[in-house]
Formats: structure tokens, C-alpha cells, sequence
């Protein structure tokens, strides 16, 4: 497939910046599940300030070209794992620094284990390895059964699913045009793709691969985080060799969204290193 193909089928956008910018690495912004790109819409503007930043939808989402959704392909991670490759090959642009939210997070690191010369720097906001609980030595979140449950509800009532999901999710209650976006964002996309992916999602496991990442990585953990709670953070920075860790004020596991300004600033302490 020829490289703007690549980039038109994951609607990928180029964020010019207002100025010439150093000729560091391209930022690479790739969001989670029931989103799309338009939710880097309050951090891409400042990034792209000072940074070259692009933005793409993960297939079968948003204005993905879901005609090329296959679900053979995306039965695992693994067809994502590709697509990142293929967008970073199409982009051209050398080692990125990539800013994996939730998913894609795990998505990015395994990404870069098969392909570290394409990854500068990974950038993980609120990444979970494993939403399984594991006890004793693992918590994830989520109880396999409650998974099991929800993943029944979504098929029995998509509407009703997001209806609850998103709050538990977005947190900041008193925010509650948040929730009500995310869980939009979660209906607008097609039914079948979404529930395929929701299991995708939350029955992956890549701890067993932690090890093998050696791309320098750093964690932004947020508060009150129940889609990926602190012992997640703790047990990702303690996996991953050279990490570095950051609690943010951030509650919730949208701080993109909900705390746009402190995400783009510690987005921005970061990445200065690695401009040219």
C-alpha cells in the first residue's frame, strides 16, 4: 500500500504550527478506545507551537476508512501493532516520539519492540497493560467477570453501555458534558467494530512483554484513575526499564480532555530533549 494510502485510510492530520519549529521528531498523538483523534483537540494547537505533531484514528474509528477494517486482522492487537508501523513507515520522518493514550498505549510499546528504530521516545497517558485483576500480584482494574458482564451489556444495549461506562471512565462529575461526549463518541462508531474491539481491549494482556521494551518511556499516571489505577502505574514504571513516572493532578482517565493545560504542559517538559 502506498504511503499516502496508509495516511488517508487513518485520517491522519498534520498540525501545522504557527512557526518554523526545530527538526526533531514528529509527535505522534494516537488515543484510545471509544475515541478518536478530535480528542487531542485541546492539547494539538499548543504542541504544535513548538513541535510537529500528527494525529490519526486507529482503524474503525472516527474517519478511519472502515471499509478496510478486517476482523481477521484486528482479532489481537497485533493488526494495530502494524498499522502504527505502517503510519510511522508512511510518515518518513525518522524515529517519532509517540503519545499513546490508554490502548494505545500497550499498542505503542509492543509496536516498539518489534520496531524500536521507528520510536524516539514513548509517551504513555493513563496506559494499562492488563485491565484483568490478577491476584495476588496484579491489579488491573477490572474483575474478569465484570468484564465478561459488560462486554454482555454492550451487545444486549450499546446506548446503555456508554451511558455507564463513560462516567466511570471521565470521572469529574461535575464536568458531566464530558461523560455525556465520550460516551457520543462510543455510539458514533459502528456497533459490531466497537463491540469487537471493546473485547480486544479489555482482555489483552502484554505484561509478559514489558521486558523487551527498550525505547526510554514516560508514564503519565492519573488520580483517581479506575480504568487504570495507580497500581498500574507503579507496576508499568517498575517493568520498564529506564521509565520515568509522573502523578499527574489529573483525575479521571481522559486528562487530554479534562485537564487539557496540565497534560500539555508536562507533554511539553518532555519532549523538549528531543528537538533538534
Amino acid at each position: 500500500m502506498q504511503a499516502a494510502d496508509v495516511l488517508r485510510r487513518h485520517h491522519a492530520t498534520f498540525h501545522t504550527p504557527a512557526q518554523a519549529v526545530p527538526s526533531g521528531p514528529v509527535v505522534l498523538l494516537a488515543h484510545g478506545f471509544g475515541c478518536d483523534q478530535g480528542m487531542w483537540r485541546l492539547v494539538a494547537p499548543g504542541l504544535a507551537h513548538v513541535h510537529r505533531v500528527v494525529s490519526f484514528d486507529l482503524m474503525g474509528c472516527g474517519q478511519s476508512d472502515i471499509t478496510q477494517w478486517r476482523a481477521q486482522r484486528y482479532e489481537t492487537l497485533a493488526g494495530h501493532v502494524q498499522d502504527f508501523i505502517e503510519i510511522i513507515e508512511a510518515l518518513d520522518v525518522g524515529p517519532v516520539v509517540l503519545v499513546g493514550h490508554s490502548i494505545s498505549s500497550s499498542i505503542g510499546l509492543l509496536a516498539s519492540i518489534e520496531r524500536p528504530e521507528l520510536f524516539a521516545r514513548l509517551i504513555l497517558i493513563g496506559p494499562n497493560p492488563c485491565f484483568v485483576n490478577d491476584p495476588p500480584k496484579y491489579e488491573g482494574g477490572f474483575d474478569r467477570a465484570d468484564i465478561m458482564e459488560l462486554l454482555d451489556l454492550m451487545d444486549r444495549n450499546m446506548i446503555g453501555w456508554a451511558n455507564f461506562f463513560a462516567p466511570v471512565a471521565m470521572k469529574n462529575d461535575e464536568r458531566p458534558e464530558l461523560q455525556a461526549e465520550l460516551a457520543r463518541s462510543i455510539c458514533r462508531g459502528d456497533a459490531a467494530i466497537v463491540r469487537h474491539f471493546a473485547k480486544v481491549v479489555f482482555l489483552s494482556d502484554v505484561r509478559h512483554c514489558l521486558g523487551k521494551v527498550r525505547v526510554p518511556t514516560h508514564i503519565l499516571q492519573c488520580s483517581e484513575d479506575a480504568v487504570a489505577p495507580d497500581s498500574v502505574g507503579d507496576y508499568l514504571h517498575a517493568c520498564l526499564a529506564g521509565s520515568t513516572l509522573v502523578r499527574m493532578e489529573a483525575t479521571g482517565h481522559c486528562p487530554h480532555l479534562s485537564h487539557p493545560e496540565e497534560t500539555l504542559r508536562l507533554l511539553l517538559e518532555d519532549l523538549p530533549r528531543f528537538a533538534a
